[in-house]
């Protein structure tokens, strides 16, 4: 089956979303897998065997130092220019408290020949939801270089079941700010990222009401999904959801049968697993 994956983490030692033994703890806790760090070549490997092209999000880079920064974002560049077949670019994070610094290294980076790279907007974890007016830079600088965003939205397993929830707002991944955003920047392309429960039905609304907005489905196995989206995945939505794993988290072999067992049919399947995301993201950026 052949995969186009819109949202994945890197699974190396030096790319790990998670970077302590608290946080790999709290992955086993709350996603169920253990933490298993690959080589690049090894992670390179896993993804032509699963036959998956592959946008990583290097997430937590967004609070290091801008030197470090930089240096993360250029091996990135590096192992995608390698394999391109494979790694088909990267989503970036940024503190959007840090404005100059920031809007520059993303500037850098769009411009740095290391695939397809956008922002990807983490409220939650920023503590700045993506409506607000700090954000206004990077859009406007994706508008001129007709990139996507990602906008993560919904339940978030990062800070869950810590006291206070680590600290991390829930709202701030509501699906009305990308309505605000959507509404404010008709010319922005959007893609809402995971499924965003507790507000799934906002989020359909959302969809049929605006459409710069896609959606794409990463974190979460197919089984869990509500019935009103399954509903939509095999109707009205079918031409824009697209197939996010989440790995090293989540991985191919699971999450892609799940999808194949919950019935939706062949041609569905393959628009949601590649076809709209070959459309959405074109093979020239590579």
């Amino acid at each position: 089956m052949k995969i186009f994956d819109c949202h994945s983490h890197w699974g190396t030692k030096r790319g790990y979303i998670f970077r302590t033994e608290e946080q790999f703890a709290q992955q086993e806790k709350i996603w169920k897998t253990k933490v298993d760090l690959f080589s690049d070549e090894e992670m390179v490997a896993y993804f032509r065997k699963n036959n998956a092209r592959v946008i990583l999000d290097l997430s937590f880079t967004k609070f290091l130092p801008i030197e470090e920064i930089r240096e993360h974002h250029d091996y990135a560049f590096d192992l995608q220019r390698r394999n391109p077949e494979t790694i088909f670019g990267h989503w970036l994070q940024f503190q959007p408290q840090r404005a100059l610094e920031s809007i520059r290294e993303f500037d850098r980076a769009m411009a740095a020949n290391g695939g397809f790279v956008a922002l990807c907007v983490n409220g939650q974890v920023t503590g700045v939801p993506a409506s607000d007016p700090l954000w206004e830079p990077f859009y406007q600088l994706s508008i001129e270089a007709d990139r996507p965003i990602m906008v993560l939205t919904g339940l978030t397993g990062i800070g869950q079941g810590l006291p206070g929830g680590d600290g991390y707002v829930l709202d701030h991944g509501h699906p009305r700010h990308i309505d605000l955003v959507a509404a404010r920047y008709p010319k922005l392309k959007i893609l809402a990222a995971r499924p965003s429960y507790p507000w799934q039905d906002e989020m359909l609304a959302i969809l049929a009401h605006k459409p710069n907005v896609t959606y794409e489905l990463h974190g979460w196995g197919p089984r869990q999904f509500s019935a009103s989206l399954k509903k939509a995945i095999a109707g009205r939505l079918q031409d824009r959801v697209m197939f996010g794993c989440d790995f090293p988290v989540l991985r191919y072999e699971k999450v892609v049968e799940d999808w194949k067992s919950e019935g939706y049919s062949a041609q569905v399947l393959d628009k949601v697993l590649h076809g709209n995301a070959e459309r959405y993201f074109g093979t020239s950026a590579a």
